[in-house]
């Protein structure tokens, strides 16, 4: 039990203040990083003002000729507000830190998505004959290059604007423990937030038990000296850590830090421990740390389901030739079926059959998938070695994919007994079954990066899973195509396929 020291949130007024001094006098005119938005609001309007005359001028130095503006300003209107709606739906305007961090160089494309909504109401109202294309085009121009270029120059502005203390957001950590305080300051500096600065930490340890604070972060004291400096506009976040505080305390926190003009935010206990695998999403109202979402979902499903049905038709049509002759090749030429079947692992951690080519001697195959495939392995048949090679083998699985059961594209299902040195693959790999939250596929990413085939160690056992999990969450159409594109090439070069 942590001890607590007099001039806690208890006794707000106590004695025994430890208070540490400000490093100055608080600069005039200094903004917190909230002003970043309004900025950016105002920079975005004066670009597409000062388009305005620019397009003129563009355009009667160019083309020798005077357009009245009628329409024109109609439809500059139109896109403006169309842009700020988007722009607004993306979040720009409600988030600080955003463009410190990636530059926001998605902006012109915003604008040029507004300049074709606004031309297609231009076209619907049968206006199209009084617009003057010259000059739609040097506007549209004008303002995605200013939009664009404004990105760079605004930003290098705010962190100048932010190393000399302008825009500042002062925070301190109350209630931290001393695991805590290292990681938010291990994310704070990997994020590189210039116009944030942690001043301190805060508590109501006993002296003895105060942690250790990494660099020169300063010890502020306990609750009465923060409510203090809050008083003295030293202040302008406290971040409250809830590590092992009580409801009660916590309510008594945040009352007294209400009676003073900062801003007060929770940091939960799982935050800082989860954190970067996670995303806040809300509930209705309720914030919430979601640490796994579908990637594929509502249209993406229809897209992944109709690129299935349509690649395996064609596939199949197209290599029915192929097919019929590996059938023929491998019922002459050893006894047995044509077609192996073997239980995997499929989509949600269920069971499916996956049907192959049969490459092995009928007495000598494993339908647990317990024993591994090595290079040379006797068990395999002539022509089930070349058919391996250049995975004929596992055509039939188009039948799979047309049944729902596997896709094109994804994780390759593997068998529920397979294993990775003496240990099962579940049991070996931590997080294993998180590959198993979309369908199974013929080929995936971790094959086209040189995982295919026998994996004879932990580490690359972590890598393949490393590669389906990333596959999952960065989903594509894009991504499957250039997948499956990578496959055919590989096919010819691969020397993990035996």
């Amino acid at each position: 039990m942590v001890a607590r020291r007099a001039g806690g949130p208890d006794d707000p007024g106590g004695a025994g203040r430890e208070r540490v001094a400000s490093s100055g006098s608080v600069q005039a005119r200094r903004f917190t990083s909230n002003v970043i938005p309004s900025m950016v609001f105002a920079i975005d309007l004066l670009c597409l003002i000062v388009s305005v005359p620019v397009a003129f001028l563009l355009y009667t130095v160019i083309v020798g000729q005077t357009v009245v503006p009628g329409v024109h300003t109609a439809a500059g209107f139109i896109a403006g507000v169309a842009f700020f709606l988007i722009r607004q739906s993306r979040g720009v305007y409600s988030q600080s830190f955003s463009l410190l961090q990636s530059g926001d160089t998605a902006v012109a494309l915003d604008y040029l998505m507004s300049a074709l909504l606004s031309s297609a109401i231009v076209w619907q109202f049968g206006l199209v004959d009084e617009v003057s294309r010259g000059l739609t085009l040097a506007y549209v121009g004008s303002a995605t290059g200013l939009l664009f270029v404004s990105r760079f120059v605004l930003r290098a502005t705010l962190r100048r604007l932010a190393n000399r203390g302008r825009i500042r957001q002062r925070v301190v950590l109350y209630g931290a423990d001393q695991d805590t305080v290292k990681r938010t300051c291990r994310m704070l500096e990997m994020q590189a937030l210039p116009q944030l600065m942690l001043v301190g930490v805060a508590d109501d340890y006993s002296p003895v038990e105060r942690p250790q604070l990494p660099g020169n972060l300063p010890f502020i004291g306990g609750f009465a000296e923060l409510l203090a400096m809050a008083r003295d506009g030293e202040v302008d976040q406290v971040l409250i850590a809830l590590s092992d505080m009580t409801r009660e305390r916590i309510e008594l926190i945040i009352e007294k830090l209400s009676e003073v003009a900062i801003d007060v935010s929770l940091i939960p206990r799982e935050a800082i421990a989860l954190a970067p695998d996670y995303r806040v999403n809300f509930v209705g109202q309720i914030p919430v740390l979601t640490l796994w979402q579908r990637q594929m979902r509502d249209g993406n499903t229809i897209v992944k389901d109709l690129e299935d049905v349509v690649v395996a038709t064609l596939a199949l049509v197209f290599l029915s030739p192929l097919l019929l002759l590996t059938a023929v090749a491998v019922k002459l030429t050893s006894p047995g079926p044509i077609i192996f079947k073997q239980k995997r692992f499929g989509f949600n951690n269920r069971e499916i059959m996956v049907w192959k080519f049969r490459s092995m001697y009928v007495d000598r195959q494993d339908v647990s998938g317990a024993a591994r495939t090595t290079k040379g392995d006797a068990r395999v048949t002539p022509v089930g070695r070349l058919i391996r090679k250049l995975s004929i083998d596992e055509l039939p699985q188009l039948w799979n994919v047309l049944r729902g059961d596997m896709s094109i594209v994804g994780p390759r299902p593997h068998a529920t007994h397979m294993k990775v040195g003496d240990h099962y693959y579940f049991d070996a790999v931590r997080g294993y079954a998180a590959r198993h939250r979309v369908k199974p596929g013929i080929t995936g990413l971790a094959q086209v990066r040189g995982l295919r085939g026998e994996i004879q160690t932990i580490e690359r056992a972590k890598r393949r899973v490393e590669l389906d999990r990333y596959y999952i969450d960065h989903w594509s159409l894009g991504l499957d195509l250039r997948i499956m594109v990578e496959t055919v090439v590989n096919l010819a070069f691969d020397k993990n396929a035996y």
